[in-house]
């Protein structure tokens, strides 16, 4: 049974032309994306700037309100539910945010931020009990836990970080959603990050929705990767897969832009033309198709359904051909 199942979320922001107007338009962020995640399993969701991914993740658990669509977690339809009903599912999944700068409040120690989640779930009895807990979670980030308290300006960038993995795991939660958790971090704590979060997935059997736009980081935490543009999936598939033997032009792109360590090997770098198109105002028939370089007539006027072109493979383009069952990559 799936951990989280979203089916077909679609989130539109209105564009509001001028006070007292109704909106005529929308922003499609997130365009009917649909995806499951497992128990334990990682997910990595990736693509370029401005795609919906950051959007999807924080309307996955709900801090931000879907426009339509089904979030189920463990089963229950999160979109439904009130703010009372929703507080204590909230300790079933939690997120790690971009910014380890921005996402601490500068005011608090690190004993208050940890105790914080602590305090509004009471999952301590009493003070000493909420001081173990507090030092556990800090030992199990890898930081001394005479570190409660001091401040986030006394950190360095990959200890914050440390710290908000920390804070997501205090109220215990099956779920991470990770939004781009090491893209403002140093290459060498980048690694340090990933391998933090690979070990704690193994101690605590949590499941990871992983944004990113760092491939390679990407396919080295993930077992499955879904590919996004202008919010909607175009590609998704096993990580080795779909790195290994990307079958959409845009993942194509995307795959073509990653550094090679060896500079003996060939690779061509694929350049996409033209600009991302708006949300506003996508264009009709595929979204990929002003940039695509092997779009066709049938591209400019019907959308492609995404569908499975092999086992366990789904793409969303009428130039990729459908495998026989049972196939793989």
């Amino acid at each position: 049974m799936s951990l989280l199942k979203v089916g077909d979320l679609k989130v539109h922001f209105p564009v509001k032309p001028g006070m007292f107007r109704r909106a005529h338009q929308h922003v499609r962020a997130v365009d009917g994306v649909s995806f499951e995640v497992a128990p334990g399993e990682t997910v990595g969701l990736v693509g370029e700037s401005g795609c919906g991914k950051t959007t999807l993740a924080r309307a996955t658990i709900r801090l931000l309100k879907p426009t339509s669509g089904r979030v189920e977690f463990d089963g229950v339809d999160i979109t439904t539910l009130g703010d009372r009903a929703l507080r204590p599912m909230r300790r079933r999944f939690q997120m790690v945010f971009q910014d380890p700068y921005g996402s601490l409040n500068p005011r608090m120690t690190v004993e208050s931020i940890l105790g914080e989640a602590i305090d509004i779930h009471r999952l301590a009895p009493n003070a000493a009990v909420r001081r173990d807990r507090i030092a556990a979670l800090l030992t199990d980030v890898g930081l001394d836990a005479d570190h409660a308290r001091r401040y986030p300006h006394e950190f360095s960038g990959g200890q914050r970080q440390r710290i908000g993995i920390a804070r997501a795991l205090a109220v215990e939660p099956r779920l991470l959603v990770c939004d781009e958790p090491v893209s403002a971090l140093d290459v060498s704590v980048q690694a340090q990050i990933v391998n933090l979060l690979q070990d704690l997935q193994d101690r605590h059997g949590l499941a990871y929705l992983f944004v990113a736009h760092d491939l390679a980081v990407v396919r080295h935490i993930s077992r499955r990767i879904l590919v996004m543009y202008l919010g909607r999936v175009v590609e998704s598939g096993e990580a080795a897969c779909v790195c290994g033997d990307p079958k959409h032009p845009y993942t194509q792109a995307l795959i073509s832009a990653v550094p090679v360590v060896d500079p003996a090997s060939k690779r061509v770098r694929i350049v996409l033309g033209g600009d991302v198109p708006s949300p506003i105002n996508p264009p009709s028939g595929c979204p990929f198709h002003p940039r695509c370089p092997v779009a066709e007539a049938r591209c400019r006027q019907e959308v492609p359904a995404l569908r499975e072109v092999a086992s366990g493979r789904s793409v969303a383009c009428h130039a990729v051909e459908v495998r026989g069952p049972g196939l793989g990559c």
